[in-house]
């Protein structure tokens, strides 16, 4: 497919966007305008996402422009292009190909002689299955006693989507066994950082014997995840585990050092175009998704976010939300001048899902040259950062109200609890009580409050979008990582930058590796090694 990347401040529909009149909320936020301005994710077994926008600070002129925009920085088509499987992350050489974990999009994608979407298709066969062992007492640990517990060990994409995936169903009630049930079926936990007490204090309370890990680590050389994987092996062995890698399946590249040993108890496979923080519905995420909820549940998450991919591909940028989203971002950020957004889940299912957007983002967007390494003149990638309300409103949003900066933010809603308990108290439920909140919020930010005392003074004019369901489902869980995920991958082409590498977490792993190391150093790096005890 021919194509052209260019530079944002080069096409003409940026020129033309830069010159519309600004819009201000208070004189176009009507009723008729949250009715109108909303688009849908239509994600089977009749559910759906709404993405809804009447408080972007937008008008039908800004979006028609948008929708210019995205058609001469031909998105669409290059998004099919990371779908075909063409090389689109252009510093490291490789496909982009997390959207074929959860369905083909364009076809099939072949390298070197192997189908890929069947060898996707295969792993997740493969864990899926072990997953089942498991459950079913088949696969056991080296005592011969049955697993109740599963930790992963991995950081980065390997640790913060999965364990924001696995937090957000610790409510939804799902078929095991024949029976229903809530809650994971093994207890799960997981380790992350490098800080010693982080596997201490997980790993308090489990049974060794009982104990299953999953080490992920695509390379099988990440740092911190190989010494945990030693803190690990160490507890199993002081607690009378006699072959503590028999407690331990690998996730890892076929051509990664740990992919060779035969001393795991199993390994499952991801490869080079599965970026570790686009990861989540590969292996990666995966088996401990299915050893925690069962592979049924891990298929529905694949199922939303399919339907999600799919609905990316819409040219109409009114009835695609990824796309609507990512470019009112592009618009908020280098036209209005935004220089970070919020995520504000109301649903406390979700309390991790900002930690990962922050990677998801900042990580693949937080770029400073284009595809071709030339330096750019306009801003990329905004920060990231968010909190569950009603806590956020009791935290930061003091600022976000009343701050000199404009903040941008994202509002998560469902209308309904995971659990189904709750209680009514004051002429109102909890669940009423929080979605009361939700809509204040929206409103407040949006048209603020004149008064004559200044410190009670609300300016209003913070934009927001609001995705709206009716429960938090696998489905919609898997609908609401792609729109993320597509959000910023949109973004990127727009920028003209490479949104799949991340060499600006290297620089600081050669550092840490010449610390650690015998050899002199540079003696600031010496001075500051001294100074935190290394050397």
């Amino acid at each position: 497919m021919s194509v052209e990347f260019n530079n944002l401040d080069t096409t003409e529909a940026w020129a033309t966007l830069s010159g519309l009149p600004k819009v201000q909320l208070r004189s176009v936020l009507t009723a008729d305008r949250v009715n109108r301005f909303e688009c849908t994710y239509e994600l089977g077994a009749g559910e759906s996402l709404d993405y809804n926008y009447a408080a972007k600070a937008v008008s039908a002129e800004i979006i028609d422009a948008l929708g210019a925009l995205a058609e001469e920085q031909e998105l669409i088509a290059k998004y099919k292009m990371i779908a075909s499987g063409e090389v689109m992350n252009t510093g490291e050489g490789r496909m982009v190909l997390h959207h074929l974990c959860r369905g083909e999009l364009a076809g099939s994608v072949m390298h070197e002689g192997r189908d890929l979407r069947a060898f996707y298709e295969e792993q997740r066969s493969r864990f899926s299955e072990f997953a089942n062992g498991v459950h079913g007492g088949t696969i056991t640990g080296s005592t011969g006693r049955r697993f109740e517990s599963v930790v992963q060990v991995g950081i980065g994409g390997s640790d913060l989507g999965p364990r924001a995936l696995f937090l957000a169903l610790e409510g939804h009630e799902f078929s095991h066994a024949g029976e229903q049930r809530r809650g994971p079926i093994l207890e799960t936990r997981f380790i992350s950082n490098v800080d010693p007490d982080d596997a201490t204090a997980v790993l308090q309370g489990l049974s060794a014997e009982s104990t299953l890990f999953v080490l992920v680590s695509k390379s099988g050389t990440t740092q911190e995840t190989l010494t945990n994987e030693a803190f690990a092996l160490a507890w199993l062995e002081s607690h009378g585990i006699a072959s503590p890698k028999k407690h331990v399946v690998a996730v890892t590249s076929e051509t990664s050092p740990l992919a060779t040993s035969s001393d795991y108890l199993d390994s499952f496979y991801i490869d080079d175009f599965i970026g570790g923080r686009y990861s989540s519905t590969s292996a990666v995420g995966g088996t401990i998704l299915s050893l925690a909820y069962g592979p049924e549940v891990f298929a529905e998450i694949l199922e939303g976010a399919h339907a999600a991919d799919v609905a990316a591909l819409e040219s109409d940028v009114r009835r695609n939300p990824a796309l609507l989203d990512a470019l009112m971002g592009v618009y908020e950020r280098n036209v209005l001048g935004f220089p970070s957004t919020a995520v504000l889940p109301y649903s406390q299912a979700l309390v991790r899902f900002p930690a990962h957007l922050q990677q998801l983002d900042m990580e693949s967007n937080g770029k400073r040259v284009n595809r071709e390494g030339m330096p750019l003149n306009y801003a990329t990638g905004p920060s990231i950062f968010g909190e569950p309300g009603t806590n956020g409103q009791h935290s930061f949003y003091q600022l976000l109200h009343q701050g000199t900066d404009i903040v941008p933010l994202q509002f998560v809603g469902f209308g309904s609890p995971q659990y189904g308990e709750d209680i009514e108290f004051g002429g109102s439920t909890s669940q009423t009580k929080l979605n009361a909140n939700l809509a204040a919020q929206i409103v407040a930010f949006a048209t603020g409050k004149n008064d004559e005392n200044p410190n009670k003074e609300f300016p209003g004019e913070r934009p927001s979008s609001l995705i709206w369901g009716e429960r938090l489902t696998p489905r919609a869980l898997g609908a609401l990582l792609a729109h993320f995920e597509n959000k910023v991958m949109f973004q990127g082409l727009a920028w003209n930058v490479n949104s799949f590498d991340q060499e600006g977490v290297q620089l600081g792993k050669v550092l840490t590796k010449q610390v650690l190391g015998s050899e002199a150093i540079d003696p600031v790096l010496a001075a500051f090694a001294a100074k935190t005890g290394v050397r």
